[in-house]
């Protein structure tokens, strides 16, 4: 039989398969890329059993726990567990604390199904601090710099064609603007986090001592950065990706209209994806309304609206360069200029993406 482990770098590092023990609402706050959930109890029978716990002892929760999870459930979870271990030999299984529960589903493993599988010792609780930690020591020991730029520059190119990048909205499955929310929903707050740690334990593994970021607010979406990364961005260097006006239209356009109506079309269908695509591009425009001012708004929202019918029709998106250029204009431009003057001091270069990939291609080999 393969030992526990408690090498959490190396189970990160080879993407080692791992089965998940606790409960789906405990998963569901938290866990890591590719895990898979098979609970030794669900939410309602944990529950029964936490109470237990609380008003008379471990082993009364503990007989508890074996009533409940018994006969033909006590099987139908075995076969699971072991089609997972048969499937993923060199994989591990964990619960919260690596405690009882992966204890029991070990047990039972190997009782009633005649399999050895290791578990991670400090489980779940263990992997997300050194996950945590990670992170910490990235910021301590690692050099970052950041591209920013006025929106529709295309800094996601950038950061996409450069091995030591972090993409940060990448994670956060959102591209960060007021109308950045894509069609399939974000990840929950801690899943972004341990997905961001792994990806830069997994670039240190190779050598990586230098990261790009792309120039974020604290918010992606819903995702938070953490804080420490959030606060040291605010003294790193900068690039400022420069780009034409008519570039960064076209880049808009394919992200929010072709790219956007296309991933809610490939998710519910023709006419109810372009149906939500349509409302959550009207959304978008509504949720900077006070920002924009009603005079600005109501202009932008009626060629929205006309775009929205001559996509519906005919499929042809050329109308909506209308709203998208009065939008960086009169809107995210005077942001971003402002926000350019503000960090002037940390800048670093300045210039179109060829330019741009090669200074950091530069800076991060000399």
């Amino acid at each position: 039989m393969r030992d526990n482990s408690s090498d959490y770098r190396s189970l990160f590092l080879n993407a080692t398969p791992m089965m998940d023990a606790r409960a789906p609402v405990e998963f569901h706050k938290g866990a890591f890329p590719g895990v898979v959930n098979l609970p030794l109890m669900d939410d309602l029978e944990r529950q029964k059993v936490g109470t237990c716990y609380k008003q008379h002892g471990q082993q009364a929760a503990i007989e508890l726990g074996h009533q409940l999870v018994s006969g033909p459930l006590k099987a139908e979870r075995i076969e699971a567990w072991a089609a997972f271990a048969r499937a993923n030999p060199e994989g591990y299984l964990y619960c919260f604390r690596g405690g009882l529960r992966s204890q029991i589903v070990q047990q039972w493993l190997k009782s009633e199904a005649g399999i050895d599988y290791p578990r991670v010792i400090g489980g779940y609780k263990a992997m997300r601090s050194f996950l945590l930690e990670t992170t910490e020591q990235a910021l301590q020991q690692c050099d970052f710099i950041l591209v920013g730029g006025m929106t529709g520059t295309g800094k996601t190119e950038v950061l996409a064609a450069l091995s030591n990048s972090l993409d940060l909205e990448g994670h956060a499955n959102h591209r960060g603007s007021s109308f950045g929310k894509r069609a399939t929903g974000q990840p929950a707050q801690i899943d972004f986090e341990n997905a961001l740690a792994i990806d830069i334990l997994k670039k240190r593994g190779v050598g990586l001592e230098q990261f790009v970021l792309e120039d974020e607010g604290r918010i992606i979406g819903k995702c938070s950065l953490p804080l420490e990364l959030y606060q040291s961005m605010q003294a790193f260097h900068l690039v400022w990706l420069e780009d034409s006006l008519a570039n960064r239209v076209e880049r808009i356009l394919k992200d929010y209209v072709i790219d956007l109506s296309g991933e809610f079309i490939a998710l519910l269908g023709e006419a109810e994806g372009f149906k939500v695509y349509a409302e959550r591009l009207q959304q978008s425009l509504a949720n900077i309304l006070k920002r924009l001012g009603g005079e600005r708004y109501q202009r932008m929202a009626a060629i929205m609206d006309q775009a929205l019918l001559e996509q519906q029709s005919s499929g042809k998106v050329d109308s909506h360069r209308g709203w998208i250029e009065a939008l960086l204009v009169e809107y995210y431009d005077p942001m971003y200029g402002f926000q350019r003057e503000n960090k002037a001091g940390r800048i670093e270069f300045v210039g179109e993406q060829a330019a741009v990939l090669e200074f950091l291609r530069q800076r991060a080999a000399s």
